[in-house]
């Protein structure tokens, strides 16, 4: 891993002229590289269409009055960095706008978008991802179960977080790993509220030589690891305009994924690649997540004919062998003088208005009757898909 440096003083509109398409197409993806610089800047130097995957965490823009203290009068360690300041909403606006138009740009047309924020930011940036032509797929509450308290006692204490799940277009065939998701909550499909990641706290907290906060926003590694398990494959492409310390680039090196940082800071950086570094990648066998029958290559039933595993002639059965057909050369069923596909057929014996053939129709082994889908497996299986 390497980090780059870009001239931090060119503006997104310099950025915009003096890199044009012809240039950004020709420069190689800078993969499992920090760049340093401003992220609009430097999203706008790279190639279009690029990228699988935009994991951000930008500036919440706060509004804090003043110092925060506890009720012991110690002060709380806020985020009051200059790179959370912005003079008007209107600035904020026009940040939140540029980034967002430089994300879509570099994102694949299946590409995706994962933003999160506060009550401070969060409703502006929605506003923005619909009006530059994203498609929201979700909103996720991140519920945190140790959330600072409201000190001065005026507000609830504010115990959430929300990210904005977003395709490219409304056409976009983005990757969601519905399956893998379900697994790991024990089978039941997952909900849009998550509980159980704590803020980033303990070993996992980094922290400088005298024991202070690396960045006072730095997200749970468990977060990442169900965004980037749930809606990228293991090669892909993830960016992070706002690198940080690191935690997507960690993550996404654990699970065998490439990512691009983008970070201003020079220090937050230094910090992100000693972290990233110590990082040792999954086993690929490992990094395999569990699948639908809707991910599996299709199969014709007429291929099974056409490869031998059935032939014109052979008898297929219902489960109760009250209903049989046979199956024909080109790979369509006959009962009496009705023929047609196996779901068509099996929908007829049964007067049904549809019907899964492959999970109907069996035929006979020396076990008794085994469904005509595990012919289907065998056949992926013989020619390596």
């Amino acid at each position: 891993m390497a980090i780059k440096t870009i001239d931090t003083g060119t503006t997104a509109a310099k950025a915009r002229k003096t890199a044009p398409a012809t240039e950004a197409a020709a420069r190689k993806l800078p993969l499992d590289e920090i760049i340093i610089g401003d992220c609009i800047a430097s999203m706008n130097a790279l190639p279009a269409g690029s990228v699988d995957l935009v994991f951000a965490d930008p500036p919440y823009n706060l509004q804090l009055g003043g110092e925060l203290h506890r009720p012991d009068n110690s002060q709380v360690d806020a985020v009051d960095n200059d790179w959370d300041q912005f003079d008007s909403f209107a600035a904020y606006d026009e940040f939140t706008r540029e980034w967002l138009a430089a994300a879509r740009r570099i994102l694949k047309p299946n590409g995706a978008i994962w933003v999160i924020g506060s009550y401070h930011n969060i409703f502006r940036v929605g506003s923005a991802v619909q009006d530059l032509g994203y498609w929201i797929l979700n909103d996720v509450v991140w519920n945190k179960s140790n959330p600072m308290p409201n000190f001065k006692g005026t507000r609830l204490t504010n115990a959430h977080e929300t990210l904005i799940w977003a395709s490219r277009s409304k056409n976009s065939k983005y990757t969601f790993n519905y399956d893998a998701l379900k697994t790991a909550n024990e089978d039941v499909q997952m909900r849009s509220d998550w509980w159980t990641f704590p803020i980033c706290s303990g070993s996992e907290r980094l922290k400088d030589a005298e024991g202070r906060k690396a960045h006072p926003t730095q997200k749970p590694e468990a977060l990442l690891h169900r965004i980037i398990v749930a809606t990228t494959k293991p090669g892909d492409v993830v960016l992070d305009p706002f690198f940080g310390t690191g935690t997507t680039g960690a993550v996404a090196k654990l699970l065998g994924r490439h990512f691009i940082g983008l970070e201003r800071d020079q220090e937050y950086a230094a910090f992100a690649q000693h972290r990233i570094n110590k990082v040792r990648k999954a086993n690929g066998e490992d990094l395999q997540v569990m699948t639908g029958k809707k991910a599996e290559p299709r199969v014709p039933f007429g291929a099974l004919v056409e490869h031998g595993l059935l032939r014109p002639g052979d008898r297929l059965y219902c489960p109760k062998k009250r209903h049989v057909a046979r199956v024909r050369a080109d790979g369509s069923l006959a009962n009496g003088d009705h023929q047609g596909s196996i779901h068509r057929m099996g929908a007829y014996v049964q007067n049904a208005p549809s019907c899964n053939g492959w999970t109907f129709w069996h035929f006979k082994t020396d076990d008794g009757l085994a469904p005509i889908d595990l012919l289907r497996r065998k056949f992926r299986a013989e020619i390596g898909v």
